[in-house]
């Protein structure tokens, strides 16, 4: 019987050891860069063709006009006290293309990956640049500027809505999800139209974006923005703006930012 135990311990010990080594845990994959982990391509050139606003966008609207923007007593009187000449004359001819107005400004974007966690915007209109920033926020942001701060993720529909989703944002008419959200902050005070409309440095944007094809083969993608400021603002101000992609950017031609 002695002899029947000890052969049948050595047959066990390599069938043990083998089930040891299967339970192992496997070995932890290193994360994906948000440029690998991009569902859609928003790299290229793009136009925003003007279809809607055209009287607040193409064109400086008239001073005191703001019309369709929520601004309550305080933003009215910078509103009615706009000069573009003691902008210009002040060097602030960019106060109405910061993060919080610069797509609604009438030109063209090329987007590119600066790095593999950050995504780069540049407008012809302006010469402005914005960073899109993927992964943790830095403890120190430094000097508020035009373009503040911008914090993105990719956004599947799987993770709890952002904040916005109570104004109708979300998810897309037809069922599409949003692809990528950007929340902006640490921004100098500027302006949402050319005509002195306000936002403070207290401003916070968030931003969602979707890319499409259409039957014809178009690539868009549209931008909603909501734009919310305690100093200026009464409510959230919501605007959606439409992008289509260009072949090349044989018609790429910055400009400097102009005070009207």
């Amino acid at each position: 019987m002695r002899t029947v135990f000890r052969f049948t311990g050595l047959v066990l010990l390599p069938v043990f050891a083998t089930l040891m080594a299967a339970q192992s845990p496997a070995p932890v994959p290193a994360p994906r860069s948000a440029k690998e982990a991009a569902p859609v391509d928003f790299t290229g050139y793009w136009v925003s063709p003007v279809m809607e606003d055209y009287r607040w966008r193409m064109i400086t609207p008239l001073k005191g006009d703001a019309a369709s923007v929520p601004i309550n007593a305080a933003g009215r009187k910078i509103v009615d006290a706009w000069d573009p000449a003691r902008d210009a004359a002040a060097g602030l001819q960019c106060k109405a293309y910061g993060a919080a107005a610069i797509m609604r400004v009438p030109g063209r974007l090329h987007i590119t990956w600066q790095d593999d966690n950050t995504l780069k915007i540049e407008t012809d209109s302006g010469t402005q640049t914005r960073l899109f920033h993927f992964g943790p926020k830095p403890a120190s942001l430094g000097a508020p500027d035009w373009q503040g701060f911008s914090s993105a993720r990719w956004w599947n529909g799987a993770v709890p809505p952002p904040p916005g989703a109570g104004l109708g944002l979300l998810p897309r008419s037809g069922g599409r999800p949003r692809t990528l959200e950007v929340s902006t902050t640490n921004l100098r005070a500027g302006y949402l139209r050319k005509n002195g409309v306000p936002y403070s440095d207290k401003t916070a944007v968030m931003e969602y974006y979707d890319l499409f094809k259409e039957s014809n083969g178009d690539t868009w993608f549209t931008v909603t923005t909501v734009v919310t400021d305690p100093e200026y603002l009464a409510v959230p101000f919501v605007t959606t703006t439409d992008f289509r992609k260009e072949p090349d950017g044989s018609k790429w031609d910055p400009s400097p930012c102009t005070a009207r």
